[in-house]
C-alpha cells in the first residue's frame, strides 16, 4: 500500500459486520451481509479449530463473496487465584439458586495454535485478531497467502504494537461486548471519534472503526473521521440470521432495561452490556481474571438462559443497542450504508 491512509476499501460497501463470539455471528449473518455487499465476519472465540472450519465451510455454501475470520488471541495476564476463589463463594448463592453448578475458572489459549494452523492452510480472505497482536512473522504468513489481516486496537499505544497489520479495527468505547484490549489491565477506551484521531496520529494504517455504528449517520460521520469502514456489531443482533439468544433478542426490545455499561462480572473481561440486577451486584466484586470468570460463570448464564432469566445473563450490547432492528441482514446492511 503506498498511501495506506487514502487505501480503497475493497471490499463493496464501508460496512464490517462485527465478529460477536458466543453464539450471534452465524454463518447465515456474515454470508448475508457479505452478499448485500459488506464485509461479513465469522468468530472464531470459544470454538474449536474443527468448529470454525465448518463455519467457515457452512459460509463459503452461502457466499462467493468476501468475508472475515476473527480469531482471540490467548490470554497474557497474570490472575490471582485467591480474588478468583473469593469471586466464587461470592456467587455461590446465584449457582444454588438456579440449580447450577459453578464451572471450573481454567485459563487456556482457545485453541489458537490449531486455529491459526488451520487458517494458514485454506485461508478466508480477511483474519482478524482481537486481545493482542499476533507475531510479525505469522501477519507475514498470511499475507503471503492474499489474506487481509486486521487487529483490534483501544489505543494509540495498541496501534504502535500493530504496525505490522495491514488493517486497524478501532474500537470505541461505545461498543459492546468485550473491550478488544491487548491486556485485561489497560485504562478506559476513549470515544470512538477521539480514538480515531489519537490512532491516526500513530498510524497510516487503514482504519475501520467500532463502537455505537447503528445508522448510515454513523458510518458517515467515522468516514468523515478518517475511517475507511465503519464495523456494526449490536446492529445486527437482532437480525433473523443473528444467532442471538432469546432471551438476549427479547431483552434489546424490553422497556425495563435503560442503559448500557462496561463490567467485569461475567467473564472477568471489561465488556458493555445492558445493565441488569447481576451486573449491578457484581460488577465491583468481580476480578480481572480472563477467562477464568468467563469459565467460571458460563454454567449460570447457560442455567439463567434456559430460566428466561435476563436479570442473571449477559446481555452484550453497545450504546446503540435502541436502534437495531428486527430486519434482515441484508436490509440493516443497506439501510447503514444508505442505499
Amino acid at each position: 500500500m503506498s498511501d495506506p491512509v487514502s487505501w480503497p476499501w475493497p471490499f463493496g460497501l464501508p460496512v464490517v459486520q462485527a465478529p460477536m463470539a458466543g453464539g450471534a455471528s452465524t454463518p447465515e449473518l456474515a454470508a448475508a451481509v457479505s452478499e448485500a455487499g459488506g464485509l461479513g465476519f465469522l468468530a472464531a472465540g470459544y470454538k474449536t479449530a474443527a468448529q470454525t472450519r465448518r463455519e467457515i465451510e457452512r459460509t463459503r455454501e452461502l457466499t462467493s463473496r468476501p468475508f472475515g475470520v476473527n480469531v482471540f488471541m490467548p490470554t497474557v495476564d497474570e490472575v490471582d487465584q485467591t480474588e478468583i476463589d473469593a469471586y466464587a463463594r461470592v456467587i455461590a448463592g446465584e449457582a444454588r439458586r438456579l440449580d447450577a453448578t459453578l464451572g471450573l475458572p481454567h485459563g487456556g489459549d482457545d485453541d489458537f495454535a490449531a486455529k491459526v494452523a488451520d487458517l494458514l492452510t485454506d485461508p478466508p480472505v480477511v483474519v482478524g485478531f482481537t486481545f493482542g497482536c499476533p507475531e510479525d512473522e505469522l501477519i507475514r504468513a498470511f499475507r503471503r497467502k492474499g489474506t487481509v489481516v486486521v487487529v483490534t486496537v483501544t489505543s494509540a499505544a495498541e496501534a504502535r504494537r500493530a504496525a505490522a497489520a495491514d488493517v486497524l479495527c478501532v474500537q470505541g468505547e461505545e461498543a459492546g461486548g468485550h473491550r478488544g484490549s491487548f491486556t485485561n489491565t489497560d485504562a478506559e477506551a476513549a470515544g470512538l471519534e477521539r480514538l480515531l484521531s489519537q490512532v491516526r496520529e500513530v498510524s497510516r494504517l487503514p482504519l475501520i472503526a467500532a463502537g455505537g455504528v447503528a445508522s448510515a449517520a454513523d458510518v458517515s460521520r467515522v468516514l468523515s473521521a478518517g475511517a475507511v469502514a465503519a464495523v456494526a456489531g449490536t446492529a445486527f443482533l437482532l437480525c433473523p440470521e443473528s444467532g442471538t439468544g432469546v432471551v438476549h433478542r427479547a431483552a434489546l426490545t424490553d422497556p425495563r432495561f435503560t442503559r448500557t455499561a462496561v463490567t467485569r462480572a461475567f467473564t472477568g473481561r471489561p465488556a458493555r452490556g445492558l445493565v441488569n440486577r447481576f451486573m449491578t451486584e457484581y460488577s465491583g466484586r468481580a476480578p480481572a481474571a480472563y477467562p477464568q470468570v468467563h469459565h467460571l460463570t458460563a454454567p449460570l448464564r447457560r442455567a439463567a438462559a434456559a430460566r428466561g432469566d435476563a436479570e442473571t445473563l449477559h446481555l452484550w450490547a453497545g450504546t446503540s443497542w435502541r436502534r437495531a432492528r428486527n430486519a434482515p441482514a441484508a436490509d440493516v446492511t443497506a439501510a447503514l450504508a444508505a442505499i
